[in-house]
């Protein structure tokens, strides 16, 4: 099974890419993806899985735009989405991946993250036409 040390040096391996990480308590880690992206991947390590968490936006609080925000997710994660998928936790829109540790490698770890920052790249300006000011 890979350990809390195993992911440690996944992120180490992802600084290669221009991704930097800090450790906020024992196991869960802040990524800043390199580039363009102005977020925060938050990686949790919680066996026996491995959690990758990303705040998206707030949800809208008018109705009718709140309701096609609901259905572009759903269609986004019907389509668009290899394996994560765009959730509701609280009053947040988040897009969330867990990963099995008991046979995890760096690739597959890799894999995901790039995955949902490829995803998040591609979606986050036709979301933020959902946003409202506030």
């Amino acid at each position: 099974m890979v350990t809390r040390d195993d992911i440690e040096s996944y992120l180490d391996r992802l600084g290669s890419e221009g991704t930097s990480y800090s450790e906020v308590e024992n196991g869960l880690w802040l990524v800043r993806p390199g580039g363009a992206l102005d977020l925060d991947v938050v990686v949790h390590y919680s066996p026996p899985v491995v959690i990758l968490r990303v705040k998206v936006m707030t949800i809208p609080e008018d109705d009718a735009r709140c309701a096609g925000l609901n259905r572009r997710l759903l269609e986004l994660n019907a389509m668009d989405l290899l394996h994560g998928s765009y959730g509701i936790e609280g009053d947040d829109i988040v897009l969330t991946e867990t990963l099995e540790l008991s046979h995890l490698d760096y690739e597959e770890f890799l894999a995901t993250y790039e995955s949902m920052t490829l995803a998040l790249s591609s979606h986050l300006r036709e979301l933020a036409s959902y946003r409202e000011e506030r």
